[in-house]
């Protein structure tokens, strides 16, 4: 007989970037049934490219559980062919082939090459639960064509948490220079956007992130309703991952403070270096700091999901209303 393996669960945080998910991804990392691995679409480039540091702390090369990982996917990284990954990736993993991932059927060409890739992350996924026992693996990559690449992977059980901040208060945060700590060879900084920029890539890509959740199971979650009720959403987002509610898993909300497990992070915010505590808390700065011009730029070029959203008057949405 042959044995079957049980689809691996994977929760995707999906939206544009400086929307929370760093914070949400360590939350829930403090608890053994979720093993968070980072932004694993950035993996090719920099940690396979660049050797750049694990949220651990430890370069890529060295972190034994990145090691550990490759072992049991690919049977080393060595077995990797990084150029040969990164020409799927551009085949596959773009945003202007989500219309064609959004179908309900591709031609076998397509499909052959679009589960090649998927391929690849399930093996990192499953490999991270068999190293962790964990239950469900967290990856927040962010980019809506990798949820829709991934959705057409046989052997995962794909969960979407679609993540969405004010469009102002992230186009404040994309024009802001942070300085990347993963980076060790030399210095190296965040991209910044420009408020037309921010608001194209906002737009774009929380709209396809309602197109996702037409084929896939996808939660929307306002970042304003994370950061005022932290435990209750945290509690939400477990349970709609398939979860076991525990207070165990919420102890890092707690005060005092407890000891923060560090998450084998790949890319994303600076913050998933700190030691902690976390303090999950509203950031309002661009209220009062984003330039006149920029906030008339974005207001209007977003207005119409702001007001979806409930951004207009002061609106508050359900934190895990369908997309």
């Amino acid at each position: 007989m042959v044995a079957v393996t049980a689809p691996v669960r994977v929760l995707f945080v999906g939206g544009l970037g400086r929307s929370g998910s760093t914070l949400l991804e360590l939350i829930l990392a403090q608890h053994p049934d979720v093993c968070a691995v980072g932004e694993v679409v950035h993996l090719w480039e920099r940690a396979l490219g660049g050797d750049e540091r694990c949220g651990c702390g430890e370069r890529f090369t060295v972190c034994g559980f990145w090691q550990q990982v490759g072992e049991h996917a690919f049977g080393g990284w060595h077995a990797v062919d990084r150029d040969e990954v990164l020409a799927l990736k551009a085949e596959v993993d773009r945003t202007r082939h989500i219309p064609q991932l959004a179908r309900g059927d591709l031609p076998a060409e397509q499909l052959a090459a679009v589960r090649r890739y998927a391929d690849l992350y399930t093996r990192i996924y499953r490999a991270a639960t068999e190293i962790t026992g964990a239950e469900v693996v967290v990856d927040s990559s962010k980019h809506a064509s990798t949820a829709f690449a991934l959705r057409w992977a046989p052997d995962l059980d794909l969960r979407v948490v679609h993540l969405v901040r004010d469009s102002r208060a992230v186009a404040y945060s994309w024009a802001k220079q942070v300085r990347r700590p993963e980076v060790v060879d030399g210095e190296a900084y965040m991209p910044t956007f420009s408020p037309f920029t921010v608001s194209s890539l906002w737009t774009a890509q929380n709209a396809a992130f309602h197109l996702l959740a037409q084929r896939a199971p996808v939660v929307r979650l306002r970042y304003e309703d994370f950061t005022a009720d932290p435990r209750g959403t945290v509690a939400r987002v477990r349970r709609f991952a398939g979860l076991t509610d525990t207070p165990d898993a919420l102890r890092v909300l707690d005060e005092p403070p407890v000891p923060l497990v560090r998450a084998h992070s790949i890319a994303g915010n600076p913050l998933r270096f700190s030691a902690g505590p976390l303090k999950v808390r509203p950031d309002n700065a661009w209220r009062e700091n984003l330039p006149t011009r920029s906030r008339a730029v974005v207001s209007a070029a977003t207005l119409p999901l702001r007001l979806r959203y409930g951004y207009l008057g002061g609106g508050r949405t359900n934190s895990t209303e369908a997309s």
